[in-house]
C-alpha cells in the first residue's frame, strides 16, 4: 500500500511576468504546512514534484520545518499543463467567446473555465499538449510516485494535475474536474491510498495549517 500526500505549490505569482516563483505569501504558506506536518509526526520515505520551481520552492519550505527528508525527486509529469498558451489560443480562435473579458483575476478564471472545456473536447489548436497527452502524463507521473508499494509519498504539484488525478481516482466528468480544478488551495493537503487494487480517496483540499482564525486571509487559490 503506498500513502500518497498531495500537496498544491504555495501561492505563486499571478499576474507578474514570472508566474512560477512563490510569493512571500505562498512561501510562509509551505511553511506553516511543514510545521503543522512535523507536529503531527509526519515523515515520507518519498519527496516527489513536478519540475516547476514552485514545486520546488513549496518542497522546500514544506521540508525546512520537518526533522529531516529524503532527496528530492522531479517527474514533469506533475508540471502544470500551459494555462497561458491554453487561454491565448482559446482566446484567438474563439474571440466570441472571450470579448474584452481577460482583464483581471476573475475574468482570467472565466475564460480559463470555458478553454478547458473546449480543449478537452480537441477543439484547441496548437497546444504544447492535447488532453489526452495531459491525461496520460499524471497517469504515467502517478504510477512512478507509486512504484515502490510501502512508501509514504510526498507529492508537490500543481492544481491541473491534482483534479487530473481526482478525475482519473473518482472516475468524474470533465465538468467536475474542471470546477475541482479552480478550487484547489494553494499548499492544500490530499491524501490517497493506493492498494494492489485501487486507488482510493482519503481527503481532498484540506488546510488545517491555514484554519486559524489570524490565517483566513492567507487563503488563496493562485
Amino acid at each position: 500500500m503506498t500513502d500518497i500526500t498531495l500537496v498544491r505549490h504555495g501561492q505563486a505569482s499571478f499576474g507578474a511576468d514570472n508566474y512560477d516563483q512563490l510569493s512571500p505569501l505562498g512561501g510562509q504558506q509551505a511553511i506553516w504546512l511543514g510545521e503543522h506536518l512535523q507536529q503531527r509526526d509526519a515523515s515520507f520515505d518519498r519527496v516527489l514534484m513536478g519540475t516547476q520551481l514552485r514545486h520546488r520552492q513549496t518542497a522546500e519550505g514544506i521540508v525546512s520545518s520537518m526533522a529531516g527528508s529524503p532527496d528530492f525527486e522531479t517527474h514533469s509529469g506533475f508540471n502544470e499543463y500551459d494555462f497561458t498558451a491554453l487561454v491565448e489560443a482559446f482566446s484567438a480562435q474563439y474571440p466570441e467567446q472571450t470579448h474584452s473579458e481577460y482583464q483581471d483575476r476573475r475574468h482570467f478564471y472565466v475564460i480559463l473555465r470555458r478553454a478547458l472545456m473546449v480543449w478537452s473536447e480537441d477543439g484547441i489548436s496548437g497546444l504544447p499538449e492535447s488532453w489526452g497527452e495531459f491525461n496520460q502524463r499524471i497517469s504515467d507521473a502517478m504510477a512512478f510516485a507509486t512504484e515502490q508499494p510501502t512508501a509514504k509519498v510526498l507529492i508537490v504539484s500543481s492544481g491541473g494535475p491534482i483534479s487530473m488525478i481526482m478525475k482519473q481516482t473518482l472516475e468524474l466528468g470533465t465538468e467536475q474536474m474542471i470546477s475541482l480544478n479552480l478550487q484547489v488551495i494553494n499548499t492544500s493537503v490530499s491524501r490517497f491510498l493506493k492498494t494492489s487494487k485501487a486507488t482510493h480517496l482519503m481527503s481532498f483540499n484540506n488546510i488545517p495549517h491555514l484554519d486559524h482564525p489570524e490565517r483566513m486571509d492567507s487563503i488563496t487559490y493562485s
